[in-house]
């Protein structure tokens, strides 16, 4: 093999290799059919684009940890309130640069979590999404909503126990509680109500009851950072919304992995 063609093989493979790499866009249609995404469920690679693209109907598109919500503009901190439902046929394109998986839904017709009008995103390869280690326990607030707040704390490999200390839509204190299985770089748990209690020396045990209230699904992207996003059968809470969160205290000793 001579110099000259040594050179030519090594560019084609040179530039196969690049075409290989290049990232691919994938079209998810939203309405045009009902209430609905197709495909709901989408597997791509890390690195990849997604196009949400509204063919009719009255949607838009949420991302279930709250890092998007787009229809015919996207709502970011320039443009707080973009984002909302719309019948245009609108289109936008979000890349997914980490491996996990991505839940998303339309606001109008569904909610975070799968329930109604909602889709998965199902990344591949590249770096892997936040791994929750025992630096996630602590307490975390939304800084716009002092006053309210999560305690978590993470029992074992595989579970994290989380407590919401806060009120019902009438203004009356109210503890959350659920126990939730690490899924990559999300928790997702039933939780419930408590109560029924009174303060020592009143507090009688066999008064406390603790009914269903709904689903508590947290999101992270970092050791103080994340999302959480619920669902509810309580009337006497929002049916569902997300909330963004950051990290108040941690426990001494544990480090971010």
């Amino acid at each position: 093999m001579n110099w000259r063609f040594a050179h030519v093989v090594a560019g084609i493979c040179l530039l196969l290799g690049s075409t290989l790499a290049i990232a691919a866009n994938h079209v998810v249609t939203v309405g045009g059919n009902g209430n609905s995404f197709s495909p709901s469920t989408l597997r791509i690679q890390a690195g990849d684009t997604v196009t949400f693209r509204n063919l009719s109907g009255f949607h838009n598109v949420v991302a279930d940890n709250d890092s998007f919500r787009c229809s015919n503009s996207c709502a970011s901190a320039s443009n707080p309130g973009g984002g909302n439902p719309s019948s245009s046929q609108w289109s936008q394109t979000i890349t997914y640069s980490t491996a996990g998986d991505f839940g998303y839904y339309c606001s109008a017709h569904g909610g975070p979590g799968g329930s109604g009008m909602a889709g998965m995103i199902k990344v591949e390869g590249g770096a892997p999404a936040f791994s929750i280690g025992s630096a996630v326990s602590g307490n975390w607030f939304n800084p716009a909503q002092s006053g309210h707040g999560f305690q978590l704390e993470k029992v074992n490999d595989t579970t994290v126990t989380a407590f919401w200390f806060t009120f019902d839509a009438n203004g009356n204190q109210v503890w959350i509680l659920g126990v939730g299985q690490i899924v990559n770089n999300r928790i997702e748990m039933q939780a419930v109500k408590s109560r029924g209690g009174r303060f020592p020396p009143n507090f009688d045990p066999t008064q406390i009851t603790n009914p269903p209230w709904g689903t508590l699904t947290f999101t992270f992207t970092g050791c103080n950072a994340g999302s959480v996003a619920w669902t509810s059968t309580d009337p006497a809470f929002t049916a569902s919304g997300t909330l963004a969160l950051e990290r108040v205290t941690s426990v001494q000793g544990t480090t971010c992995q």
